[in-house]
């Protein structure tokens, strides 16, 4: 892992993809916008949700849904992990649930050596119709039930993060019960209908009223199942500023956290101290 002058930061990166249905063409896009992140310094790096498949039907995730520990795709972002250094959260992959017709819609997190650390079950699943929309994702996914969080030790300072997907950006209570961390990490694939008017200030808010830290990384582009997602995967700071952001494309993007900025936000601006419910 990259060592930096001021233990107080840490490095963070979100990748941006547009994910196709082919699982091994997206495994190698991710790891090779890993490895560039992990090259640029990034300590901690998190791929967007269905960064694996974007299947040509929602059926095709279900088929490809692995046991939890084991498995292609979580053999090889472990690896990734490892031959980076890197912390990584892995976005979304499909896990086995209840239903054989279903997947837990799950974000993984693995440390430097290759080790899962931390684990999220989506628990908001996305309903939306137009005329010529419609998503449905309770016909596929099945709904987690807690909340997940982990911590991380760099330079003896102990940062810790939140983990929520896509829709669950929605739903504050959520990011309530979580607590205070030093952020929020959203792996999403927001439609663009939803997304360009909906997203940056949903994120911002999230940010602004829980003073911390939002780092998104999201699909963004035209996918072969015609599917158009919004991308704009940006890092927020505790004040709701922008400080890195991809509107659309494959990429990545980086920057900073800081414990002094979130203790200056924090001191000046108490708002979490003065909750009464």
């Amino acid at each position: 892992m990259n060592a930096f002058s001021d233990p107080s930061e840490l490095n963070l990166a979100s990748i941006q993809m547009v994910s196709t249905p082919k699982l091994n063409e997206n495994l190698d896009v991710a790891a090779s916008l890993i490895k560039a992140a992990a090259n640029s310094g990034a300590q901690l790096a998190v791929l967007p949700e269905y960064f694996c498949l974007m299947g040509l039907k929602d059926t095709d995730k279900v088929n490809a849904r692995e046991a939890p520990g084991s498995g292609p795709i979580q053999e090889r972002l472990a690896a990734i992990a490892n031959e980076n250094n890197i912390y990584l959260v892995a976005g979304t992959i499909p896990l086995e649930a209840k239903e054989s017709n279903k997947v837990l819609n799950t974000s993984l997190v693995f440390d430097p050596h290759g080790k899962q650390i931390g684990r999220y079950d989506k628990m908001h699943l996305f309903g939306f119709q137009t005329v010529t929309e419609r998503y449905e994702e309770s016909e596929t996914i099945a709904a987690g039930n807690h909340p997940g969080q982990f911590k991380i030790t760099v330079s003896e300072i102990e940062w810790y993060f939140g983990l929520s997907i896509c829709y669950d950006l929605r739903f504050p209570e959520l990011y309530r019960a979580l607590g205070s961390v030093d952020c929020h990490i959203i792996p999403a694939a927001f439609t663009y209908t939803t997304g360009k008017d909906h997203w940056e200030i949903l994120l911002r808010a999230r940010a602004i009223e829980n003073q911390c830290y939002v780092l998104s990384s999201a699909q963004g582009g035209l996918h072969l199942n015609q599917r158009r997602t919004w991308g704009e995967s940006m890092l927020i700071d505790p004040w709701g500023q922008i400080l890195s952001n991809l509107p659309e494309g494959e990429g990545f993007i980086q920057g900073t956290l800081s414990k002094d900025k979130l203790k200056e936000v924090r001191s000046k601006l108490p708002a979490l101290k003065h909750r009464r419910l």
